[in-house]
């Protein structure tokens, strides 16, 4: 009830309404049952728009700090975060990132949304990225259709680093579902893994027009935030 006041009632229409996202291929959204919206991910927004725009509630998996904060802040942000729809998993690897897939796999085994960004981290640049391969193995364990989808210009509302962000129109494209029951039992294979990650950010390419770098986003920004020297 708290995520449908916040989206259809306070913070919702706020929203809608300064920033007027135009949305392609919304239709592709199914009415019910389990799927992935697979998504590019340029900023902090993306995953408060992509939501406000499907009429079924989306789910996010956000690293646990945004709901582990404390005073006034914290207590803000974690509000947020639950408003949005969004559920906090521990990204430090190992035994935490099966947590967060089995997390993702009970979000889809009940029927729900599971919004997701196989590049793992937001693009410092603006460029797509090359995809981690948890991405394609949630898909392939859960069985369900993937859409890929493109956020358009939300870097250019709120770059990274900013707090407040800018008044400028944004863009969402939906594409068209994607099916890998060929790949069904190959969860294990990290070839079939690869080849799965790799044409998803194909089709993620073809909606956004992106310029593709063949590396992770997050060794890149972890190179530039090394000082030199």
């Amino acid at each position: 009830m708290f995520y449908w006041i916040m989206k259809h009632i306070v913070i919702g229409p706020i929203l809608l309404a300064i920033f007027r996202p135009w949305v392609v291929g919304l239709e592709h959204v199914p009415r019910d049952g389990a799927v992935v919206l697979a998504s590019n991910h340029l900023s902090f927004i993306d995953s408060i728009f992509l939501p406000l725009v499907v009429d079924r509630p989306v789910v996010f998996l956000a690293k646990s700090e945004y709901f582990t904060g404390k005073g006034l802040k914290g207590w803000a942000t974690r509000v947020f975060f639950q408003a949005a729809g969004q559920l906090p998993i521990d990204r430090s690897g190992g035994k935490a990132s099966e947590a967060s897939l089995e997390t993702g796999l009970r979000v889809l085994g009940e029927g729900g949304i599971l919004g997701i960004y196989p590049e793992g981290t937001r693009s410092p640049d603006a460029r797509l990225y090359r995809g981690r391969t948890g991405v394609a193995r949630m898909v392939l364990e859960a069985g369900v259709p993937v859409l890929p989808v493109a956020m358009i210009g939300t870097e250019k509302v709120m770059p990274i680093g900013t707090r407040l962000p800018k008044v400028r129109r944004i863009g969402i494209i939906i594409g068209e579902p994607l099916d890998f029951t060929r790949f069904q039992g190959l969860e294990g294979d990290r070839f079939v893994l690869r080849s799965v990650t790799d044409e998803l950010v194909y089709e993620l390419r073809a909606l956004s027009g992106q310029p593709y770098v063949d590396v992770y986003a997050s060794s890149v920004r972890e190179q530039r935030a090394t000082p030199s020297g």
